[in-house]
């Protein structure tokens, strides 16, 4: 038939250039935003950049000026700040999940769990994924200590990872029962499965210890289909508005099949841009002023001693 020697001569040419349009798609780069260039803008994706490079203690000094990250260090040994912790979304389950995976025994107990509750559950899970989904958004809109921006943002975030949960492989046990064994290795290595513990290292100590379980955390998405690393490399940042030391910058990244778009409020303190939120947690987090002395009471007249009459 004719069809098949047009095929042979049309496919060798065909295939090559799809597969060069498919590369160039690839290689594209993210257009950038209005301002990037400007410093408010880039002092954001410099945070990032720590974050990309698992860099917590990195991302915290460069977050707030010196003054206030001793202040932060000093809050977080008195158990009054866990910043920059803080500023994840539920950031309270983060101690308990790390002394879970680091108990002993974690990998054949979590395994049992996940065998019993999730293996092959796929639709369970996609229920399960919609309806979190539905309560962090509410959550977020009404209750926690976040400001308008983060709420805002946070919303994004969680819609977004929702959607993700809902099509990713989460009832597979091969994947469960390898991300539990690399996640057990890393909360171990971490070694701060307390709160005690927390206090012990300190701010500056913690972040670096948490730096394997950021990273690992971060492998354990990408093999589910989410792959953070991509997600901070395409994040950017344009200046939005800047008057004197304040600036607002818009930040934009992919996460899942969802667009990432926000703004963020920054300030400038001697020189240097830091985001309006950390600056507000450093404030919280210096110690209350001692109270203050009652005033003294006036002591009572001393009475002259009595004169004697001159005869």
């Amino acid at each position: 038939m004719p069809i098949v020697p047009r095929a042979r001569r049309v496919l060798p040419v065909l295939v090559p250039l799809l597969l060069a349009t498919l590369l160039v798609a690839c290689k594209r780069e993210p257009e950038e935003l209005a301002g990037a260039t400007s410093e408010p803008a880039a002092t954001v994706r410099e945070l990032v950049d720590h974050l990309r490079r698992d860099d917590l203690a990195g991302f915290a000094r460069a977050a707030v000026p010196p003054a206030d990250h001793a202040v932060l260090e000093t809050a977080w040994r008195e158990d009054r700040s866990r910043w920059p912790l803080t500023e994840l979304p539920l950031s309270q389950q983060l101690v308990p999940m790390l002394a879970t995976f680091s108990a002993p025994g974690s990998e054949q107990a979590l395994m049992r769990d996940f065998n019993r509750q999730f293996a092959r559950q796929d639709r369970d899970l996609r229920d399960a994924a919609r309806s979190l989904g539905l309560f962090g958004v509410q959550y977020l809109k009404k209750e926690g200590e976040y400001s308008p921006t983060q709420r805002v943002h946070y919303t994004q975030v969680v819609q977004a990872l929702s959607a993700w949960a809902q099509d990713a492989p989460l009832a597979d046990p091969a994947l469960a029962r390898n991300t539990i064994n690399r996640m057990a290795a890393a909360a171990r290595k971490a070694g701060l499965s307390s709160e005690a513990d927390l206090r012990a290292a300190g701010m500056d100590g913690s972040l670096r210890r948490l730096a394997p379980v950021l990273a690992e955390t971060k492998a354990t998405f990408t093999r589910y289909g989410l792959p953070l690393e991509t997600t901070l490399a395409d994040l950017r940042t344009g200046l939005v508005e800047q008057k004197g030391d304040r600036a607002t910058v818009r930040i934009h990244y992919p996460l899942g099949n969802r667009e990432i778009d926000s703004q963020v409020s920054l300030e400038r303190r001697d020189g240097r841009w830091y985001l309006s939120d950390y600056l507000r947690a450093a404030e919280r987090a210096r110690p209350p002023p001692p109270p203050a002395e009652p005033p003294a009471e006036p002591e009572p007249p001393t009475s002259a001693p009595p004169t004697t009459a001159a005869r």
